[in-house]
């Protein structure tokens, strides 16, 4: 059931007058059950007033900031609230609306890079407006769009979520409600047509598909088509995983994996202080090397499959070559576990994140530190680098991610939006697509303008590990829930559940091909997956 957008205000107390000017004026979209508002006068008596704030900020579809001089003077409008709002818009998770009550100054940062109502920013007490009513209604009309606009995406994600669960009735309903909203939505229309089709009502479906041509052009019917080709392709590359073998051999939990470029190798990293090398094809165990004195925590590989590094929970990296099984070094820098590596292409810069808050850079030839990153205020979980090494990511226990310059160490821009540890994190090929997981969720960002693009949801505890195809249309998860679970990237549809592990999934690696994934367990084995 579709619900109304809900609005929160943010002001200053010299401002209720207008606030309630303006309510009055909200009135009738309220009564049309296109939005619904709140502010902290809706408190009720013995109610924890700063929590139920904090909960309706972060709840809220839309924010209006009415903005005077006492709005820019009050510490709490300014600094709690509306940079708590900012932070979500940043996010993606809300839209945040302006509101000139009375001159003041207010075009610079964060504000001015906002479109502002009335329009021209002109404040609603000006002149200009001859009266208040006519001020905010244009603020009134100008809210009423963007609130339909909400709408209409929750009517069409209601009516996709009726469709794949085959409740096709309910799915015409909720067109027919995103339709009310804007009658020339082509993206309704077709669903309208979809459903028709499944229905076996080909007539009605024929007439949804030509009006969504209508009003879009045939390039629209391309679009379509070639979105439902991505899908059944990402649909069968999901299904071609069937559990091919299981390999034993350690006494611990599997912590992390990692494949080398050529599929060939299976390389595992244990809690059992091991770490060992397989033969991807055959299953058979090659070699096993020691030499870490606590869990190893985490393994990759160089493409030439030549160098490996492990990190673990003895706070050092070790070196190793891979052809004799020699250890050929050990970096020492960290003052705690080391819980992520991230290695070059060519096996000559190392990544590491570690417990104790900071991420170092390393010269695996010279085995010496290059710098130290500091910026996380808890322990650095994840690490991934870009395809091109210009870019690191990070993600933390303090629940945030932060992205920075490899070349210079300087830190770029932090993401924020998860609630939980950052566990796991990938990268797409071309830096325009990142992925988190944390908590029982994993977020999908845009990484040109930073915004959340989706959170998929389906797992049932926390996520502890990402896969993503080199065409990145595909991303798989595995978490403690002991699944596995492939998804379509750009619609965040679930496309597939791999179960046969006993226990949680720690690591997964996929080959360069697709064809093969490989996951380690807390259950102590790794399993093969791919096409028989």
């Amino acid at each position: 059931m579709t619900s109304p957008v809900k609005i929160f205000f943010c002001y200053a107390r010299e401002d209720e007058a207008l606030l309630n000017k303006l309510k009055a004026h909200l009135k009738p979209l309220q009564r049309q059950k296109l939005i619904d508002f709140w502010h902290d006068r809706d408190i009720s008596a013995g109610t924890e007033w700063e929590k139920a704030i904090k909960e309706q900020l972060n709840t809220a579809q839309i924010i209006l900031l009415l903005v005077s001089p006492d709005f820019m003077d009050s510490e709490y409008c300014y600094s709690i609230e509306m940079k708590r709002a900012l932070e979500r818009r940043e996010q993606g998770e809300v839209e945040v609306i302006p509101i000139i009550l009375r001159h003041v100054y207010w075009q610079g940062e964060p504000l001015g890079k906002l479109q502002a109502l009335p329009a021209d920013g002109v404040p609603v007490t000006d002149s200009h407006w001859h009266t208040l009513d006519v001020a905010f209604s244009s603020v009134t009309l100008e809210i009423k769009k963007v609130a339909e606009m909400l709408l209409l995406v929750q009517s069409l994600r209601e009516a996709l979520s009726f469709f794949d669960a085959d409740q096709f009735t309910e799915a015409l309903e909720s067109y027919d409600k995103a339709l009310h909203l804007n009658p020339t939505s082509a993206e309704a229309l077709w669903g309208k047509g979809e459903t028709f089709r499944e229905l076996g009502r080909y007539i009605e479906a024929l007439e949804a598909y030509e009006q969504a041509v209508n009003f879009r052009g045939k390039a629209f019917v391309h679009e379509r088509l070639a979105q439902e080709a991505r899908l059944k392709a990402n649909q069968l590359f999901a299904d071609q995983f069937t559990l091919l073998r299981t390999l034993t051999g350690h006494s611990g939990g599997v912590w992390s994996v990692a494949l080398s470029m050529d599929g060939r190798i299976v390389v595992s990293g244990s809690r059992d202080k091991t770490i060992k090398i397989w033969d991807m094809l055959t299953g058979k165990e090659l070699r096993t090397l020691t030499g870490h004195s606590d869990v190893v925590d985490s393994v990759a590989l160089s493409t030439d499959g030549q160098t490996l590094v492990s990190g673990s929970d003895d706070k050092t990296i070790k070196v190793w070559n891979i052809r004799t099984g020699k250890e050929s070094g050990t970096l020492t820098g960290h003052s705690s576990e080391i819980w992520s590596l991230a290695l070059t292409t060519d096996g000559q810069t190392l990544i590491s994140g570690s417990r104790d808050k900071t991420i170092k850079i390393w010269d695996v030839q010279t085995k010496k530190e290059i710098k130290t990153l500091i910026g996380h205020s808890d322990s650095v979980v994840s690490v991934a680098l870009s395809s091109d090494e210009q870019i690191l990511v990070s993600g933390s226990r303090d629940m945030t991610i932060k992205i920075w310059d490899v070349q210079t160490g300087e830190e770029l821009r932090t993401l924020m939006g998860h609630s939980d540890s950052v566990r796991c994190l990938a990268l797409s090929a071309d830096k325009l697509i990142l992925i988190s997981g944390s908590g029982d969720t994993v977020k999908v960002w845009n990484m040109q303008t930073w915004k959340k693009l989706r959170t998929l949801t389906g797992h049932s505890a926390a996520v502890k590990s990402l896969a993503l195809s080199s065409d990145q249309q595909v991303l798989i998860s595995g978490s403690y829930d002991k699944t596995i679970k492939i998804w379509d990237v750009q619609t965040g549809e679930e496309l597939r559940t791999l179960a046969g592990h006993s226990n949680a999934i720690w690591s997964l690696a996929l080959s360069a091909d697709g064809q093969t994934l490989v996951s380690g367990s807390k259950d102590g084995t790794i399993k093969i997956w791919g096409t028989p």
